[in-house]
């Protein structure tokens, strides 16, 4: 690896919309992560375009594929735990925090002059050291295109959401799709889609 509104709620600047369809202010301390039509999305915000399922995860070159997970260098030694390990029942609710890595005009507002390959290979370089023991927290402050420290929570399909969560069908596909697929202490990958994680690459750990 960056909630919103139909009818266009202001918010913070720094903030992300990763959301779809309805209102959701998620505050980085309060980060939005609502869905609004890309052309009228803030700066700082992300939106879903679509609610197609996540894609094959992308292949890198001297990579291999951890499923559900995004793929890590051969040789490269993960924490105990970082790993992705496919819950034995889906959960109903999650809680993830995330690092967005976006490239030039992926983020309606943000001045980011990175390519599309270079943002894959720093979303990348930045889940190895995740998953090899480096502080989460840290890294969002240093990397992430949000606003930190990127802590969501959200329900599982057709679960009435707890206080402070989205509904996951009204995020960003590849976000839930992560997010439901790996166990607690587990770090992940979205991949840039253009239907379901079109703000970039999110690097995303699930706390609960």
């Amino acid at each position: 690896m960056t909630k919103r509104t139909k009818n266009g709620a202001a918010r913070r600047a720094g903030r992300t919309i990763l959301a779809l369809g309805c209102s959701l202010a998620l505050a980085f301390g309060a980060m939005p992560i609502a869905a609004a039509r890309a052309d009228d999305a803030p700066a700082d915000s992300v939106k879903a375009t679509g609610q197609a399922k996540a894609t094959g995860q992308a292949k890198s070159k001297g990579s291999k594929s951890a499923k559900k997970g995004g793929t890590v260098s051969e040789g490269t030694k993960a924490a105990p735990g970082t790993m992705p390990v496919k819950p034995a029942v889906e959960p109903q609710h999650v809680q993830v925090q995330h690092i967005l890595i976006g490239f030039a005009g992926s983020i309606p507002g943000k001045g980011i002059t990175r390519t599309k390959e270079e943002a894959k290979k720093l979303a990348y370089e930045i889940l190895e050291k995740a998953r090899g023991g480096a502080d989460f927290d840290s890294l969002v402050r240093q990397y992430t295109e949000d606003s930190p420290p990127g802590i969501y929570g959200m329900s599982g399909k057709g679960v009435a959401p707890g206080q402070g969560e989205y509904p996951r069908d009204q995020m960003v596909p590849a976000f839930g799709n992560v997010g439901f697929a790996i166990s607690p202490g587990n770090i992940g990958i979205a991949d840039y889609d253009a239907a379901t994680s079109p703000y970039g690459y999110h690097i995303i750990k699930r706390l609960k």
